[in-house]
């Protein structure tokens, strides 16, 4: 994983996503998903492009269900971008660099 991607679980949420002072990515991943594990280079290479713009972070959904549910992720890879302590956009399945890019235009990170 790259070192611009930061892994979170319920212990740091809170401080790294919600009071977070950048737009962070959320990916809801686990590691069995293949779909997850085609996500990641994307991710990989967006976080390089979008340093100092938009953070980027990973929760895995089985070593933290507690945080899988309070935000409904029925289905993996769940994208959600956090905004000023809330979700304010998610996309699922996995997205291609153009779909993450469209959708940070949309929220005017872009």
């Amino acid at each position: 994983m790259s070192a611009l991607i930061q892994s979170v679980n319920t212990d740091n949420f809170e401080s790294k996503i919600l009071r977070a002072p950048a737009a962070t990515l959320v990916d809801f991943w686990a590691e069995w998903c293949a779909p997850c594990r085609a996500q990641n280079p994307i991710l990989e290479e967006l976080a390089d492009e979008w340093e100092g713009k938009v953070r980027i972070a990973k929760v895995n959904v089985d070593d933290d269900p507690e945080l899988a549910s309070r935000y409904n992720i029925m289905s993996i890879p769940t994208i959600i971008l956090f905004r000023d302590g809330r979700a304010v956009r998610q996309v699922t399945g996995v997205q291609s660099a153009a779909q993450l890019r469209a959708l940070l235009a949309v929220s005017n990170l872009n």
